[in-house]
């Protein structure tokens, strides 16, 4: 018999919510006590030139007048947000436009599936009993959808304020050491992450008792339109990504190459054009738009875990805390975060560069550890001993504990991958130096061994899905696997938190450079961007290696909900599916990489023009136009982003409405098994090619010095790969984790449309 019943599960996640949220906002105040003048110069607390916390006075320190530099840190800080939230606003009317029109779309094709009938028919999995009508599961998805799609927007936004807030905070404590700049970085992560992590459960959670006024009993329909919140979520999480994806790499591409290769000055130099725009696509990009892209994670695997469970003894008995159970999982993740990211901010400090990598590694290992606990005090005070689960038409009996190794098995497998796509791409590690050490003969052999890096890279990480898989699957069907792709983002809070980390040390690194404080400063930014690289590969590993669990229990629920009896792939329906569904990541790769390219061009030709025709540019005594930059990856994003989002989103539409419910299944598992592949290579590629700039860049070993300084041919050849890599890493690598999701849970939504209508050119062949 279960400990925890309905009245616990009621109040123990909206606490941990709240919890999670009051965390966030304590670590946001610690961060806001450092000091930063305002942008026009006057005092922002505590005073500009104030004396440094060790005690003596800082103003003329190394002969750098900190006053001017503190001013100047904040002139650029304001900078990066003006140009941050001025595209954040341009991209979000483009996409309330979407918003608005989608969910027509939802409200059409659901409402149409039974005539827009407002009369209750037999319930989909048990027709003795009567639910809800389809129209009213039509309006319900697409409040639900909205929902989700407010929410992630809310959440990149949220996250792109607080890093912007954080990276000119980074950079002044980084005169004063790496351990409080390490702090910083590192609770203003935690802000975003908690804030996000807790904001998500507390919507979802809100959402299903809002709903469940109108349901009622009908559990099948209510979490039925519940998966139209993970709809919103990703289809927001897309848009974010490649916009953001295109903007960042634009700018980074276009200041590299002119920059480092051409003119050969130093990353961030203030005198390059583009080093604005660059800083404000971190933003946009690896904090925004992953917001919205772990945010779109976390919905989609709670809603498939719901639906699942709507539909086997937990809701044909009512059991409302068994339920809740992906939930309740998710808030004890947040109890469990708390406590490892206090270990890192208070307990464990850092106190050296060397400390850092090993302190963000700790939190990942230390979080699962604690997790793992966390999830068998669930499993066996939430869950009865013994239910049963559908399986395929079939009820399959299950055990408590069963649960708790589909979690845990989740939870284990993205340890695994973290820790795989590490040594893949920390340049502590030999495939790396491998590839910075093959620079020595030129660029292209330095893009072949980071192409055999990711490649390679694969094998570990889908070995660690594949039995998380068969494991989940044969203890719980495709509630297990559902679970299972939550364990994964169980610690998602940590995970934001040291993702988060990485574009704010590297942004307080470009605002070290551009504010003109000295040489150790930037070296101690640049190991806390170094260490943020990695963690940030890290990241993509867990937010691929859960899209494939998620998306794979989505597409259990939809061949379910479509009542497709078998996915076989001998029928010439389903075989065709496949083919497309494993073309479409090259597609849509296509269409990304070329558009940071041709944006790329643009920004490189600006670049040069201002170099060749400001006078003094060069020498320092003029300024660049740092603002025509900016409207170039702006325009440029926002006009390319259109393309791949619309492959995506009208992909299942054409399929399922044209070719039926088969052969969108086919689409479905193609699009999967192709698509992890792909984005687990393109990211580690990337991340390698850029650590192993680093690794020249840092010189920390004979080997390293051997192939540098910065400006050798050596480097030069590094900085070609990184550039390569930027879009494989940061727009189209993340992006295709969002296409595998995103179409599953697109299928799932409009599921009762295509079992109606679907096929309408197959029938007739």
């Amino acid at each position: 018999m279960a400990v925890i019943g309905t009245v616990g599960a009621e109040v123990l996640i909206p606490l941990a919510a709240v919890i999670g949220i009051a965390f966030a906002v304590f670590q946001w105040y610690v961060v806001a006590k450092v000091p930063v003048p305002s942008h026009d110069g006057e005092d922002g607390g505590g005073g500009a030139a104030q004396k440094g916390r060790s005690g003596h006075d800082e103003s003329a320190e190394d002969g750098v007048d900190y006053r001017q530099v503190e001013a100047r840190c904040a002139e650029i800080q304001h900078a990066i947000s003006i140009g941050a939230t001025s595209f954040l606003f341009t991209e979000y009317r483009y996409l309330a436009v979407f918003m608005a029109g989608f969910a027509v779309v939802i409200f059409m094709f659901l409402g149409s599936a039974q005539r827009f009938s407002t009369r209750p028919e037999p319930c989909t999995y048990d027709p003795a009993r009567m639910c809800r009508p389809a129209l009213a599961n039509a309006t319900f998805s697409m409040i639900a959808f909205l929902l989700g799609a407010l929410t992630s927007v809310m959440s990149g936004y949220l996250g792109m304020r607080v890093a912007t807030f954080a990276n000119a905070r980074t950079a002044l404590e980084a005169r004063r050491g790496v351990r409080r700049a390490f702090v910083v970085a590192f609770r203003s992560g935690a802000a975003m992450g908690f804030l996000l992590a807790s904001s998500a459960l507390f919507v979802l959670y809100v959402a299903i008792n809002l709903f469940g006024v109108y349901y009622g009993d009908d559990w099948g329909g209510l979490y039925e339109s519940i998966t139209g919140y993970g709809l919103g979520g990703s289809s927001m999480a897309l848009f974010g990504r490649v916009g953001g994806g295109i903007y960042t790499k634009a700018a980074d591409v276009g200041a590299d190459l002119v920059g480092k290769v051409e003119r050969n000055i130093p990353e961030d130099d203030p005198r390059n054009p583009a080093v604005i725009a660059d800083n404000v696509g971190d933003n946009v990009g690896d904090i925004a738009g992953m917001g919205s892209d772990l945010f779109g994670s976390y919905a989609e695997s709670s809603c498939a875990a719901l639906f699942v469970a709507s539909i086997s003894s937990f809701g044909t008995e009512h059991n409302f805390a068994a339920m809740m159970y992906p939930l309740l999982i998710s808030a004890m993740g947040i109890v469990v975060c708390l406590a490892t990211t206090v270990v890192a901010t208070d307990v464990a400090e850092v106190k050296t560069v060397e400390e850092i990598g090993p302190a963000l590694k700790r939190q990942i290992l230390i979080s699962t550890v604690l997790m793992t606990v966390g999830i068998a005090i669930v499993s066996f005070l939430v869950l009865p001993h013994s239910f049963t689960l559908f399986d395929f038409g079939r009820r399959k009996l299950v055990k408590n504990w069963y649960l708790f190794i589909c979690v845990s098995a989740g939870l284990w497998a993205g340890l695994v991958i973290g820790y795989v796509t590490e040594y893949f791409t920390s340049n502590a590690y030999r495939p790396v130096q491998a590839v910075a050490n093959s620079c020595r003969t030129g660029a292209a052999t330095n893009v072949i061994f980071g192409l055999a890096v990711g490649y390679k890279s694969v094998i570990v990480p889908i070995f660690a899905i594949a039995t998380a898989i068969y494991a989940s699957f044969r203890l719980a069907a495709m509630y297990g696997i559902a679970l299972a792709a939550l364990g994964m983002l169980s610690t998602i809070a940590t995970g934001l938190s040291i993702d988060a980390y990485g574009p704010i040390s590297d942004n307080a690194g470009g605002i070290a450079e551009m504010s003109g404080m000295p040489h150790v400063v930037r070296e101690r930014t640049d190991a806390l961007d170094a260490a943020g690289n990695t963690t940030a590969a890290i990241g993509k590993g867990f937010a691929i290696g859960s899209a494939a669990l998620v998306s794979l229990a989505l597409f259990g629920a939809y061949v379910s909900r479509a009542g497709v009896a078998a996915v076989d792939v001998l029928s010439p329906r389903v075989f065709a599916g496949l083919l497309v569904g494993a073309m479409l990541p090259y597609w849509f790769s296509a269409m990304t990489m070329r558009s940071v390219g041709s944006a790329a061009l643009a920004m490189v030709e600006e670049v040069r023009r201002q170099f060749d025709s400001i006078p003094g540019l060069m020498e320092g005594t003029a300024k660049p136009d740092y603002a025509t930059c900016v409207k170039i990856s702006t325009d440029a994003s926002l006009k390319k982003m259109l393309a791949p989002g619309a492959l995506v989103m009208l992909s299942p539409l054409v399929a399922g409405t044209l070719f039926g419910t088969e052969t969108l299944a086919g689409l479905l598992a193609g699009a999967l098994v192709s698509g992890v592949q792909v984005a687990i290579s393109a990211s580690n590629s990337g991340g390698a090619w850029d650590n192993a700039k680093k690794y020249i860049e840092a010189g920390a070993s004979a080997e390293a010095r051997a192939l540098g300084p910065k400006g050798s041919d050596a480097h030069k050849a590094a900085v070609i790969g990184d550039t390569i890599g930027d879009p494989l890493k940061d727009t189209s690598g993340p992006s295709l984790n969002i296409l595998i999701k995103l179409m599953a849970v697109e299928a799932l939504v409009f599921a009762p449309f295509f079992a109606a209508h679907g096929g309408l050119i197959f029938k007739h062949l």
